[in-house]
């Protein structure tokens, strides 16, 4: 009768796989080399193959291990993840929760959810991050963030729309663009001036909306944009919600563009794993999506 095989059997040959040897498994493992290599070998003869083969003094695998290595890593990962899950919900609701919101994201609705994530809940701490375009999306890769609302789901993620922010062309009253008084064209726009906030993302930036205007200027905050816009120092795409008022009160005016002076970005929700996410982490997913009632 074979001997039975056991996930821990599987880790010990990913160890000296991933580690260059039983040594390096060991250490990593915390086990001593004979512990790991008498598992592998018990692996070994409960499959009734042979997984590992010696080249000169290293390890290395055959065809059957490299085989079954690659399935095993799936059910290895799978079962630290249930142990992981476990342990949140056996300790409760999580200390902190992470966050990672787009600067587009309005304020009013962030903030509304996180009064009432705040009343379920008065131990969970909320870190957010305030990012723009990749730098949102580089939290979950970094697995820093437990939560995201970003721009596009990233490949590896899912995610469901939560939002969409209308953006609107827009410069000062007297800006030399109004004083054409005529329909803009692209062309008219890349004579000036034109406002765009830095990607926060330090791997892939991104120039979202840019028209390769000359004379770009580049800031790092939302705020600082609709402040320059506010002064005349050029013109920008701004989202409707944070120049409303402006708007209202004629700080502001739409560029009559022949076309694109609106757009519309989609904002999804996005877990880092949904599967793992802690009873905290899934209340303030919902907190937000209330704040976001479909139309």
């Amino acid at each position: 009768m074979r001997p039975r095989v056991t996930l821990e059997q599987w880790r010990m040959l990913q160890a000296v796989v991933d580690h260059g040897g039983y040594a390096g498994a060991a250490e990593a493992l915390s086990k001593s080399v004979s512990t790991v290599s008498y598992g592998v070998r018990r692996l070994e003869a409960g499959l009734g193959v042979s997984l590992l083969e010696l080249e000169g003094r290293r390890a290395v695998l055959t065809a059957a291990g490299e085989e079954l290595l690659r399935r095993s890593r799936y059910l290895v990962d799978e079962a630290l993840a249930v142990e992981r899950a476990a342990g949140v919900l056996a300790q409760g609701w999580e200390p902190v929760v992470t966050l990672a919101v787009e600067v587009v994201f309005p304020q009013a609705r962030l903030l509304d959810s996180l009064d009432a994530f705040s009343s379920l809940t008065g131990t969970t701490r909320v870190e957010l991050i305030e990012s723009v375009l990749s730098g949102t999306t580089e939290q979950l890769f970094a697995g820093v963030a437990d939560l995201a609302i970003t721009a596009w789901v990233p490949p590896g993620f899912l995610g469901d729309p939560l939002l969409t922010v209308e953006f609107i062309a827009v410069a000062h009253p007297d800006h030399p663009l109004h004083a054409l008084e005529r329909s803009l064209t692209q062309r008219d726009l890349r004579q000036h001036r034109q406002l765009v906030v830095r990607d926060s993302g330090l791997r892939e930036t991104r120039d979202a909306g840019w028209l390769g205007a000359a004379q770009r200027w580049t800031v790092s905050h939302l705020s600082t944009s609709v402040e320059a816009v506010v002064r005349g120092m050029g013109f920008a795409w701004l989202p409707r919600h944070r120049v409303a008022e402006l708007l209202a009160d004629g700080r502001l005016r739409p560029l009559p563009l022949v076309e694109g002076a609106v757009r519309h970005h989609e904002l999804y929700l996005v877990f880092a794993d949904r599967d793992e996410a802690g009873p905290a982490a899934r209340a303030l997913a919902g907190c937000l999506r209330r704040s976001c009632p479909a139309d």
